[in-house]
């Protein structure tokens, strides 16, 4: 408590003023202190396997109010791409680069010793030298051991789960390893992932931070990914939402982080943070279409207790599910709200997860590092200052596929090598539901997206050789 109001507080008090002044009187006195040129806060949210018909604001019968709400008062992307898997879009927002780069193509899977290069710079490293603090809470997914969790790649504050998967109730990984941890060390806690995730955010808002100093909190839920936990009182709802009963409880994971997300905000708006702060929120890929366990090749996952679900994620009306190249697996739900500072609006130019970095960064005012960014800082036309119709260009691949969009065209390569399988090549402004495969019309186009497609694989070899 500063000296001035010690002293209005005395004279409060020798006058007998009311409890109701003292109040705003005090609330007042901390909006005066709050430097006027502070930099913005930043709020990620991430749900996981969440599809492009999983949210209200696209049609969906799922309820996501709070969601939706981020839609109706920010910037809807919607042509914003993702990989098709987890851990390659959570490597490619925290860097900026490709995560093919740096080897990752898919889920960094059971007992990998897969992790991101320890010298990579990150958004929250480059964050936290200008002066803000960073947490996570949630899902990490980018290095199954603690000694190559968060707090090593720039996180101050770290809660959460190292795996892809857990059980909501035992935070287990799906063969039993320990994956739940707060600051670097394992713990064990009672309550379903999303409650806790979303207390531990709210925690850290209103209490653990420091209020002095902007802060990025990046939120990575663990749901409405399998397996599927949630109490009646979600499920409710949807009892009479069709005769698959994973879809009825996928739905109601989905609500239950959708409620999370508005407690979160009600948080940062209590702390009266709302108008500096930057909200953004995806989905780490497309829905997945269903899951068995019987069909992988590890035995006895969960102990048995979970699955199979015929029915999962919504997709439509794009095409294809996770893991995926067609639109269905990578092009996802996501919006960017700043209250006061971004008017509602739907931008239809291509956004990918490689421009957050550079683009938050510049945003808030900060220099941008050294960094051969596979993305760039893309706020013009998240502001609407950039309406020309722009041919930006889109590389992701997995272990057997391949995609390049450039402009209106998108080139799909199947094979686990660029020289052996086949192609597909669709026009998604005129096809946005790839319906036609037209790579026997535009031989030209065809080759000029293989030759660009080339170039992107060279560069990949260029960097894991380095």
């Amino acid at each position: 408590m500063n000296k001035i109001y010690k002293y209005f507080l005395h004279k409060i008090n020798f006058l007998g003023l009311s409890l109701p002044l003292l109040i705003l009187f005090s609330c007042k006195s901390e909006q005066i202190n709050k430097p006027e040129n502070s930099k913005p806060n930043i709020v990620l949210f991430v749900a996981d396997d969440l599809g492009w018909n999983d949210v209200g604001f696209h049609g969906s019968e799922i309820r996501t109010p709070n969601i939706d709400k981020l839609a109706e008062t920010g910037v809807e992307l919607n042509q914003f791409y993702v990989y098709p898997t987890c851990s390659p879009t959570r490597a490619s927002l925290l860097t900026g680069k490709y995560a093919s780069r740096f080897g990752i193509g898919g889920p960094i899977a059971m007992k990998s010793t897969q992790v991101l290069p320890t010298d990579v710079k990150t958004l929250p490293g480059i964050l936290r030298t200008n002066g803000y603090e960073t947490a996570i809470t949630g899902k990490w997914h980018l290095g199954l051991r603690l000694e190559n969790g968060p707090k090593y790649y720039g996180f101050d504050y770290t809660y959460g789960y190292l795996h892809g998967q857990i059980d909501q109730y035992t935070h287990k990984y799906k063969n039993g390893d320990r994956t739940w941890h707060r600051n670097g060390e394992f713990i064990e806690e009672e309550g379903h992932a999303t409650d806790l995730i979303t207390k531990e955010a709210i925690k850290y808002i209103s209490e653990i931070r420091d209020k002095e100093k902007p802060f990025l909190l990046y939120v990575p839920y663990s749901v409405p990914h399998y397996p599927l936990q949630e109490e009646n009182k979600w499920i409710e709802p949807y009892k009479n939402l069709n005769n698959v009963e994973s879809r009825k409880v996928y739905a109601a994971s989905a609500e239950h982080m959708d409620y999370s997300i508005g407690k979160i905000i009600k948080s940062i708006e209590s702390e009266g943070e709302i108008n500096n702060t930057i909200i953004i929120f995806i989905s780490d890929n497309g829905g997945q279409e269903n899951w068995d366990p019987q069909k992988e090749t590890a035995v006895n996952l969960y102990e048995g207790r979970h699955g199979p679900y015929p029915k999962l994620g919504d997709n439509s009306p794009l095409k294809g599910y996770k893991t995926d190249l067609f639109d269905g697996g990578i092009r996802v739900p996501a919006i960017i709200n700043w209250n006061g500072k971004l008017n509602k609006s739907k931008i239809e130019h291509l956004i990918k997860i490689t421009d957050l970095f550079p683009t938050l960064v510049s945003t808030v005012g900060i220099t941008l590092p050294n960094i051969n960014f596979d993305g760039n800082n893309v706020w013009d036309i998240i502001s609407g200052n950039d309406n020309k119709d722009n041919h930006r260009q889109l590389y992701l691949r997995t272990s057997d596929k391949f995609t390049l969009i450039k402009g209106d065209w998108k080139l799909l390569h199947f094979g686990k090598t660029i020289l052996e399988g086949y192609n597909e090549l669709y026009n998604i402004k005129s096809d946005p539901y790839e319906t036609k495969n037209v790579i026997t019309d535009f031989p030209d186009k065809k080759n000029e997206l293989l030759n660009l497609l080339k170039i992107e694989i060279k560069e990949d070899s260029i960097q894991l050789n380095k």
